[in-house]
């Protein structure tokens, strides 16, 4: 019977492999019962109880994101996993065209608009953050071929950033409205659609008592922990502006949107990646 935290080789590729067919369900659309993919899991690993399952799969949801593929929603990522388990991941990815296809067609996928019905049950706490200030570790290159940019992709995706823009433009409506600031709401603005997107936010709107809030909403069809990219630009604007700066993190877009902000300079949130760069040549 297993006992302990030490899986063996064969059980975390049985646990690697349930975890990505629900992934592969869950980003086609297609039904399915993550209590009975757990209990039939169970059965195989002899021994393993549903928690230890569980954080397993979250273990492998933060794997996955770190290789540019989106994760199931409900296992939040949970990044203190060995290196055994990204070897797994990556052997199963590997020439896995039924995850391929479904992730490129999840993050390019055409979003709809709507609006925001319920706008109580919409807003969330942020994710509470640990270590943001700690000094990151030094870039170790994992040169590995199944590496895929699949959540660039998604932020990439005009018609969802468009979508999710204007979700919040009628959130923000409501909220004044809400407020009895009816001539406030009426001045909101678009701006990366009236003045373009070189501002560093999205979204001109106002605190009840008239002072400006600067928007920047960041979309995504998966979970609240998904990573998104942010520019320099916005980076340096939530500096500038940091009293009036809100960056929207709408999630979940597709099933039930919903949506926490992070108030003032983005850094002081979260942990910043530079994961691209811009050449020049020196003439």
């Amino acid at each position: 019977m297993a006992t302990g935290d030490n899986w063996s080789r064969v059980e975390v590729e049985v646990c690697v492999a349930s975890y990505l067919t629900m992934l592969a369900l869950e980003l086609n659309g297609q039904r399915y019962n993550k209590t009975e993919f757990a209990e039939a899991l169970m059965r195989k690993l002899d021994g393993r109880s549903r928690g230890s399952v569980e954080f397993k799969h979250c273990n492998i949801s933060a794997v996955l994101l770190a290789l540019g593929y989106p994760s199931i929603n409900g296992y939040k990522p949970r990044s203190n996993y060995q290196s055994e388990l990204l070897d797994v991941v990556e052997s199963q990815l590997e020439g896995n065209t039924i995850i391929d296809a479904a992730a490129q067609a999840a993050v390019e996928r055409p979003a709809i608009e709507i609006t925001a019905n319920e706008s109580i049950s919409i807003w969330v706490p942020a994710p509470k953050t640990t270590q943001v200030r700690e000094t990151p570790p030094e870039y170790a290159p994992r040169f590995s071929p199944i590496r895929r940019d699949y959540l660039a992709r998604e932020a990439r995706n005009r018609s969802l950033g468009r979508a999710g823009e204007l979700f919040v433009l009628d959130l923000e409506s409501r909220r004044l409205h809400a407020e009895g600031k009816k001539a406030l709401s009426e001045r909101i603005e678009h701006v990366a659609a009236t003045q373009g997107d070189g501002l560093g936010y999205d979204i001109l709107s106002f605190e009840n008592d008239g002072r400006e809030r600067l928007i920047e909403v960041k979309t995504t069809a998966f979970g609240e922990l998904t990573p998104f990219y942010v520019s320099r630009n916005e980076i340096v604007r939530s500096n500038v502006d940091a009293d009036k700066y809100r960056l929207y993190r709408l999630f979940d877009f597709r099933e039930k949107p919903r949506v926490f902000q992070l108030s003032g300079s983005i850094n002081s949130h979260c942990t910043l990646d530079p994961v691209t760069y811009l050449a020049r040549f020196s003439v």
